[in-house]
């Protein structure tokens, strides 16, 4: 997955950032105000732009060990779903609930608060403002 599946993304979203090498490659930039992307590209950096950047969190989240959140994210977590079995719940339900392809995301939303989210495909949350902290 990470060799092939993921390699196209990155592949991919450069072909189409060559097009237009004025934007620049800050892709979590262009993908936080698509609409500055031009037309002719804007969704092939969406879908592999956010699929590069989607795969990369998984992999860096990936640890053989089991780990558990760190204090402060769990004293958040706590407070924003009542309990950390209950964000578990949350979280599962967007994961489960999400029809075909995409994701689901623990993400920092504009006004500094956790919140459990789904997104189609390669859709990020970046797009929407909020920044991802966890997802599957």
């Amino acid at each position: 997955h990470h060799d092939k599946h993921h390699n196209t993304y990155v592949n991919n979203v450069n072909v189409a950032l060559a097009k237009h090498p004025e934007i620049g490659e800050d892709l979590e930039q262009l993908l936080s105000d698509v609409e500055t992307i031009p037309a002719d590209i804007r969704q092939a950096v969406i879908n592999n732009g956010g699929g590069h950047l989607n795969h990369a969190l998984f992999w860096e989240l990936m640890t053989p060990e089991k780990t558990e959140p760190s204090a402060a994210l769990a004293a958040d977590l706590e407070a924003t779903f009542g309990s950390f079995e209950d964000f578990k719940a949350s979280f599962t339900t967007a994961a489960t609930s999400r029809f075909g392809s995409g994701w689901a995301w623990l993400v920092v939303n504009p006004d500094g608060k956790l919140e459990v989210m789904s997104t189609a495909n390669q859709d990020t949350p970046i797009s929407e403002g909020k920044t991802p902290i966890l997802g599957i």
